[in-house]
């Protein structure tokens, strides 16, 4: 597998002598925000896992190989590139035997972080079961990676489009723990309550990260979902949130949209319907996000 792997120069440092990293997705930068605000957003997460004492790993698809430490150039590159695939664990081998450019997933980048040592990695919410999956079938393969790829996601829950009730038994039918930071219910990304517990609280970090390096030394195979809720300064006002989301499941449903392309448009058209509140809620819980992961790294999960 790191045969298939390039190094940026600091992300190949940091592994070398086996320092703090975090690992970084670029579904974000292609799909999960607009320009500029995705590059802007993953240069300020790279950032802010550097002050916190740790190295930034952001994960993507370049010229045929999975990039470990993207550049400015190639993030850049990502960004201005036309119809990037989103690469998955399913298309993975296809994305790069195409040689085309490609935005990690979660999984993807869960796969890629595990391969090259990276214990930790920081998102903004994972995927996980649709509404609507008992007719269609639609669940996210982050949930696969979950249940199969030891490694550590911290992220605000589950997209807030998602059956959240059916993520949360599912992550539990898989065997992945859900530990909440500071936090004793799923966080619901926008939202930083869903009414659903976690299986564990913790206010501090390093009971955390004891928590977690216990886990993964167990050899049960899974990774580890940090439930970390976006600031209370941050949350998106209820009514809003709610009329928005509303409004955009009702479009996607009349429309048909369907698979990988029902995220992209849900998160497009609740930048739309709230004026960008979504966006920068977004922003905003991805950096506290990177946070946590870093405080993780650096106390060695």
């Amino acid at each position: 597998m790191r045969a298939l792997c390039e190094y940026g120069e600091e992300a190949a440092r940091a592994l070398a002598v086996k320092a703090p990293v975090v690992a970084l997705e670029t579904t974000l930068v292609t799909h999960g925000l607009p320009q500029p605000d995705g590059v802007t957003t993953a240069l300020s997460l790279e950032q802010i896992v550097r002050d916190a004492g740790a190295t930034p790993a952001t994960i993507g698809i370049i010229g045929g190989a999975i990039r470990v430490g993207l550049t400015r150039t190639e993030l850049d590159q990502l960004a201005a590139a036309p119809n990037v695939a989103k690469v998955n664990l399913s298309n993975l081998a296809a994305a790069l035997s195409s040689g085309q450019p490609g935005s990690t997933t979660v999984a993807a980048t869960m796969f890629a972080a595990h391969a090259s040592g990276i214990r930790v990695f920081a998102t903004g919410g994972i995927g996980g079961v649709h509404r609507g999956a008992s007719e269609s079938g639609d669940v996210s393969a982050d949930l696969t990676a979950l249940s199969r790829i030891p490694v550590a996601v911290v992220s605000a829950g589950a997209k807030a489009i998602l059956d959240l009730p059916r993520t949360v038994e599912m992550l539990e039918t898989l065997g992945v723990p859900v530990l909440g930071f500071e936090t004793d219910e799923f966080p619901a990304f926008y939202r930083r309550s869903s009414g659903l517990p976690v299986d564990r609280r913790y206010e501090a970090i390093a009971d955390l990260a004891a928590a977690v390096r216990l886990h993964l030394s167990l050899g049960i195979g899974t990774g580890v979902l940090i439930a970390n809720p976006i600031p209370v300064a941050d949350e998106m006002p209820a009514a809003l949130y709610e009329r928005a989301l509303n409004t955009a499941l009702s479009e996607a449903e009349t429309r048909g949209i369907r698979a990988r392309a029902v995220t992209p448009f849900l998160l497009d058209r609740m930048r739309e319907l709230t004026g960008g509140d979504s966006v920068r809620a977004n922003v905003a819980l991805l950096r506290h996000n990177a946070q946590v992961a870093a405080a993780l790294a650096v106390a060695r999960v």
